[in-house]
């Protein structure tokens, strides 16, 4: 499955910013996002800058925030409903955050347990509201929010190049480094100069502390480090970022999934590689299905076909006077009716057959009949005064005899039950 990392630009925090905390004259919205797009999560296949409505597709889409953009809180995660969890942690939270609690975006880590320990992030809620908006507008429609780095074990240091001070000065090249510490007990991010980094971090360096660098700054870092560092781009660090648990679109930043958006991520999934062998297995069910049902309809139409034709050969066999054969069954009936009618035998749907059967059945409680009326095959008798059970016993008497007998009225009325027999 295809990934799009979309590195979110570090939030200005130099100009003066109005009262909702967006600086004035845009923010990285305006701008164009760092990207990288991976086909299986491990492996770059571009990256690049590019303008939000010009990001190349792919079916999964994830920012990363910066090292800088975000704020690390230790607390024990208060026992408190969904609804109400949000309002709890600025609860616990208000004297720790450096904004005004309505402009924190708050974002609980993995597995978080009430009652235990956790780590929340907090972020600029404006800001990273307004980067979704921007990328949403331009049908860029974001998963997963995830930070670039975050407190792990073991601990790791990423050296860059400081980019903020460079858009102050209008050089454009990088005035400062940065080191990013990253351990159990919480992220810093600390410039080289000056030597405050040197004064924060632990006299002796863990020996399992893992040490990146991006290459505009790599022979600073190791000179600073006085040991080799690994060379990582800024897009293969945001790559590797993304197989995190965390996801920051929580609470009003999680995403909806309603509607067409709804069924367009679903499509988009199916149309996915990971689902390929389901459509390729579904496209061969399919034409086996068409190709069984095809063949089976032959064979049955061989069938009927093979019948029709022994129906013909059965009739033209018996009766070698019919010559042409249009439908096989009627004109058998009608032949053997004929013969029937010459030989003076009478049909199942005379009236003589039928007298006899409803003399055979006929309640001995009940009188002879008085009335009668035959038509076409139905006898219909005078049944006055019948009791139910004597219309039932009636019935049950004929019926075995291949007889249908309907009742209503004060009359009783016999009919073959499987049409005319020879």
């Amino acid at each position: 499955m295809s990934i799009l990392v979309i590195s979110l630009s570090p939030r200005l925090r130099l100009r003066s910013r109005h009262a909702d905390g967006a600086a004035p004259g845009g923010s990285s919205a305006e701008n164009e996002f760092e990207y990288l797009l991976s086909r299986d999560g491990f492996t770059p296949v571009s990256q690049g800058r590019s303008a939000a409505a010009l990001l190349p597709k792919a079916d999964s889409v994830i920012a990363v925030v910066g090292d800088s953009d975000i704020a690390w809180h230790r607390i024990t995660l208060p026992k408190a409903p969904s609804a109400r969890l949000r309002a709890a942690l600025t609860g616990v939270l208000e004297e720790a955050l450096l904004d005004d609690a309505d402009a924190t975006h708050l974002a609980l880590a993995p597995n978080a347990t009430a009652g235990q320990p956790t780590w929340v992030a907090a972020v600029n809620r404006h800001w990273l509201r307004g980067e979704l908006a921007e990328l949403e507008r331009h049908r860029v429609f974001v998963d997963r929010v995830v930070p670039a780095v975050w407190p792990d074990s073991p601990p790791s240091g990423h050296f860059t190049a400081a980019q903020g001070e460079a858009s102050v000065h209008g050089s454009g090249a990088p005035q400062d480094v940065l080191l990013t510490w990253s351990h159990e007990d919480g992220v810093a991010v600390l410039r080289l100069q000056g030597g405050l980094a040197r004064a924060l971090l632990p006299a002796e360096l863990p020996a399992d502390a893992r040490w990146t660098a991006t290459p505009e700054v790599a022979t600073t870092a190791e000179r600073w480090l006085a040991a080799p560092v690994a060379v990582v781009s800024a897009g293969e660090r945001a790559l590797q970022a993304t197989r995190t648990l965390w996801n920051l679109r929580q609470f009003d930043l999680a995403a909806r999934h309603r509607g067409t958006r709804a069924a367009r991520d679903a499509w988009r999934r199916w149309l996915s590689p990971g689902w390929r062998p389901v459509r390729m297995g579904l496209l061969a069910l399919l034409v086996v299905q068409l190709l069984g049902l095809n063949l089976w309809a032959w064979h049955l139409r061989s069938e009927l076909d093979s019948q029709r034709q022994a129906m013909v050969s059965l009739l033209q066999a018996t009766f070698p006077q019919v010559s042409a054969v249009l439908d096989a069954p009627l004109q058998m009936q009608r032949e053997v009716d004929t013969l029937r009618a010459t030989a003076g035998r009478p049909s199942a749907t005379d009236v003589e057959p039928m007298l006899l059967a409803a003399a055979a059945a006929w309640p001995p409680s009940q009188p002879p009949v008085d009335s009668l009326r035959y038509e076409s095959g139905r006898l219909t008798l005078s049944a006055t005064g019948w009791s139910d059970a004597e219309v039932t016993q009636f019935r049950s008497q004929l019926q075995p005899a291949g007889w249908q007998v309907d009742a209503a009225d004060g009359r009783v009325s016999l009919s073959p039950a499987a049409g005319p027999t020879p």
